[in-house]
């Protein structure tokens, strides 16, 4: 998957979160996980878009990091969310497995590009 596709993925799960928060019932303490959700969704797409764009090695990969940390925090929104609504973990599964996919793209990333900025410098792992 390249830097194009990884953009548009990231931003198509954050409308689909967008989109999952506006069907939530109006309970107060659910549209105040749901707020939680979008912002944490909104986020991994940012902070993506802002890793694409890192002038340096060591900000790209504390800009995926921050990605990481986001999606992670968006699937705990999920857990919580799916909880409260009695278990409605099978409608927030699809969302659930993006965010891990891209938890698991973005750490796998890191690990590359600080592989590489260590033989860079001559360091050993």
């Amino acid at each position: 998957m390249n830097e194009d596709q990884l953009k548009e993925r990231t931003k198509q799960l954050a409308i689909k979160s967008i989109q999952v928060v506006q069907d939530l019932p109006s309970d107060s303490t659910v549209q105040v996980l749901g707020r939680q959700l979008v912002r944490s969704a909104t986020s991994v797409g940012a902070n993506y878009r802002a890793a694409c764009r890192a002038r340096s090695g060591p900000e790209m990969l504390a800009k995926l990091g921050l990605v990481v940390e986001e999606a992670d925090e968006s699937q705990y929104w999920l857990e919580l969310l799916a909880e409260v609504l009695n278990d409605r973990s099978d409608d927030f599964a699809p969302l659930h497995r993006e965010f891990n996919e891209i938890v698991a793209i973005c750490v796998a990333s890191r690990k590359s590009l600080h592989r590489r900025l260590s033989e860079t410098r001559g360091e050993r792992e």
